[in-house]
């Protein structure tokens, strides 16, 4: 196995790491005392490796995993540079809008990577874990991973394609549904609704999701990758404009007073109470 980490990344503020073994780019959540908690810097990370990825002949497909027993728990509301200022409304609504255009840019380079990108969920995969579990091609879960996007319920909207991507696999209804209540599915139910290839029990959850990468691997690469991106111009025709969309919307809600009521209500532990402002 080669580390593939560079010094661009310093020792000790590894959100991700990226391993290259047999065929097989590994790329691992490594937070998990934080249980992958995503923020700033894990998108910049994500991104990082995605082109290094791209560009890696050696890797015909990508394994993406995470460390401990949760997938991704949602956004660090702990991180720094968690809030983005401005002199004005008007203008702390575009800074905000540029910074997810920017977040946006970073996932899109990851979702359409050349390689086929196969994720092995386990525990909590909730928020921004699920819309990125959304973004690889096929989905594998341990029978304890639960799911959901609750954004909604923190005054907040779905910020990175998430319900977009349930509506392409389940429908729209089931994309509604779960975004606007921000109700929790467990795994047989997501495989119910066609977000999930494959449910397996925990202890398997990491053989048979390494095994999947690696019969991809194995198959001819041009051949591969002219299948996804075939698939992909179908299934994501429009995606683009919707994901313009969802950065405007994000934007708006993470500055409203909305947000923060709904935040300082979880912190809280005390129902929220939202005036749409």
């Amino acid at each position: 196995m080669i580390d593939t980490i560079g010094t661009d990344i310093p020792r000790g503020e590894e959100r991700l790491r990226l391993d290259v073994e047999d065929g097989l780019g590994i790329l691992t959540l490594c937070r998990p005392r934080k249980l992958n908690a995503w923020s700033w810097e894990s998108t910049r990370q994500l991104g990082l490796f995605a082109d290094r990825i791209r560009f890696d002949d050696s890797i015909r497909a990508v394994l993406l995993r995470a460390e401990g027993r949760a997938f991704c728990a949602g956004i660090d509301t702990t991180a720094p540079g968690g809030a983005i200022t401005g002199r004005s409304g008007a203008e702390r609504v575009r800074n905000y809008y540029e910074a997810m255009r920017w977040v946006h840019e970073r996932f899109r380079v990851f979702a359409e990577l050349p390689q086929p990108v196969v994720a092995a969920v386990q525990g909590y995969c909730l928020g921004f874990g699920f819309e990125l579990a959304l973004m690889a091609d096929v989905r594998v879960a341990a029978d304890d991973a639960v799911f959901a996007l609750p954004e909604a319920r923190l005054g907040v909207a779905v910020d990175a394609g998430g319900d977009l991507r349930i509506a392409r696999e389940a429908g729209a209804g089931w994309a509604k549904l779960l975004a606007l209540t921000g109700r929790r599915i467990d795994a047989a139910t997501a495989e119910r609704l066609r977000l999930l290839q494959q449910v397996v029990p925990v202890d398997e959850l990491a053989g048979t999701a390494h095994a999947l990468a690696a019969e991809i691997a194995a198959n001819a690469p041009l051949a591969v990758q002219g299948i996804k991106r075939g698939i992909d111009a179908y299934a994501d025709a429009g995606m683009a404009g919707a994901l313009d969309r969802v950065a405007m919307n994000a934007a708006i809600t993470l500055t409203s007073e909305d947000s923060r009521e709904g935040y300082g209500a979880k912190a809280a532990k005390r129902v929220a109470s939202f005036e749409g402002k």
